[in-house]
């Protein structure tokens, strides 16, 4: 135990003699947090929209007032054709157009079927969907506007009346959603990053044979050169919990004392990782490519921006090798709904035995002697 301590003594010295390391522990992740957490967005809150209206009547320029009303649309030009109007939307000068027709206003008059035409740029698909679903709500409401005018009265039945409640986000709060898994992102990469080249950089500086030929023995140094990044990783998880509820006003309806265990087991399973590349690897620059390299794909695979039954079926599969879905999964459920350790049991297993797995992985990989 007392060789244990004199290893972490010397990590921690390591770690803060360096200026800039303690600023790229402390600092980055939570620069990220709070930048990420306000960009990384679903919505859609600026449109630019063009108008040709062929039609210039008091219905169609009430139904373009429906649009300079809302707080999702910034209405760029009414133009007086479609190629103008196209022209515009080619060069990224706008991303849609309302096209009104000539018999607009007689067909509304006439009770007959008045038509419309939305054209959107969809190179980004999803927000293209979200742009055509925001101008359908806006037309709907203006078409429920006409038959209250039309009836004369204030309101009007449905056949059926939807009562919709939203459980865990009922402000429909993207940061809600998005906040627990960049907490997991942030300690998952200065874990994955930092133990990556912990072992490597003993070797660049040659400082590593030293080490080889001592009478520490192989678990001591491993516990030692792991134990300072999961302390670490532990106080920027609760450090950014804290920014997570005094900032965005996350709530933790969950265990605290539950979330930190399966942190813990998770960050065995990161260091383990981290460790494996730092052992395959002859330079800093060779593991910071490999780390970098897995922690894209986890990225990309873990839930965090896109829904992972939304992917195709050899990526959900490739998922279950992937531990920063797991912990996402595992926060959300902690956070937002409350659950328990009988909800989460199945997904703390998996990552207490995969941790374990490759600890013994990593600590068979490293060889203690030259």
């Amino acid at each position: 135990m007392r060789t244990i301590l004199y290893i972490l003594q010397k990590e921690f010295i390591q770690i803060f003699r360096d200026k800039f390391m303690p600023r790229i522990i402390f600092g980055m992740p939570i620069m990220q947090l709070i930048v990420l957490s306000f960009a990384a967005t679903f919505e859609i809150k600026n449109t630019d929209i063009i108008f040709v209206d062929d039609s210039h009547s008091i219905e169609s320029a009430h139904l373009i007032s429906k649009f300079e009303g809302s707080a999702w649309y910034t209405v760029k030009a009414t133009v007086r054709n479609y190629n103008e109007a196209a022209d515009m939307l080619r060069k990224n000068q706008a991303h849609q157009i309302l096209i009104i027709p000539r018999d607009f206003s007689e067909d509304i008059a006439r009770g007959n079927k008045a038509s419309l035409q939305i054209v959107t740029d969809a190179v980004d698909g999803s927000a293209a969907a979200l742009r055509n679903g925001y101008a359908q709500a806006i037309i709907s409401g203006y078409q429920k506007d006409i038959i209250v005018q039309k009836t004369g009265l204030d309101h009007f039945k449905q056949p059926i009346e939807t009562s919709t409640l939203f459980w865990f986000n009922p402000e429909l709060n993207y940061q809600t959603f998005m906040v627990p898994g960049i907490l997991v992102l942030l300690i998952s990469m200065m874990g994955m990053f930092l133990a990556g080249m912990n072992i490597v950089k003993e070797k660049e500086i040659g400082t590593i044979e030293q080490i080889n030929v001592s009478p520490i023995k192989k678990s001591q140094f491993i516990i030692g050169k792991l134990l300072p990044f999961w302390l670490i990783a532990m106080f920027e998880l609760a450090f950014g919990l804290v920014l997570a509820k005094l900032i965005f006003n996350i709530p933790m309806l969950g265990s605290v004392g539950l979330l930190f265990l399966v942190a813990g087991v998770y960050m065995v399973l990161i260091l383990a990782i981290g460790l494996i590349i730092s052992t395959v690897s002859d330079t800093q620059q060779q593991a910071m490519f490999i780390a970098w390299f897995f922690m894209v794909i986890f990225i990309l695979l873990s839930g965090l921006f896109t829904p992972v039954e939304s992917m195709p079926e050899w990526a959900q599969r490739i998922n279950y090798l992937n531990p920063i879905a797991w912990f996402i999964k595992i926060i959300r459920l902690l956070m937002l709904k409350g659950a328990g350790f009988a909800e989460i049991k199945q997904i703390f297993f998996i990552l207490l035995v995969y941790g374990s797995l490759m600890m013994t992985i990593a600590v068979k990989r490293y060889k203690k002697r030259v």
